[in-house]
């Protein structure tokens, strides 16, 4: 994976925010705080990973077409596997 460093520091970002909210949640459920704040985190994390994902394709893709001036058809598939296996 040949992602550019400011796309790599960006996911970087992401994930260590979601690694924060998932203590924050661990936190709660030790508390025994209530379910309804403990899944509004939850989903939380799961969004911010969620986008980290996303942001790691895009970076993925950007890098394709900027070294080989597009993508082949092979690199869509691959893309396209990588987008539905995060859904």
């Amino acid at each position: 994976m040949a992602v550019a460093v400011s796309d790599r520091t960006a996911v970087v970002n992401r994930v260590k925010r979601a690694q924060g909210q998932l203590a924050g949640v661990l936190r709660m459920i030790e508390e025994e705080r209530d379910l309804s704040q403990v899944l509004n985190q939850i989903k939380a994390v799961s969004s911010a990973l969620d986008r980290a994902g996303f942001a790691l394709v895009a970076a993925e893709w950007r890098s394709s077409i900027d070294h080989a001036g597009g993508v082949t058809d092979e690199q869509l598939e691959h893309l396209e596997k990588l987008v539905i296996g995060l859904s």
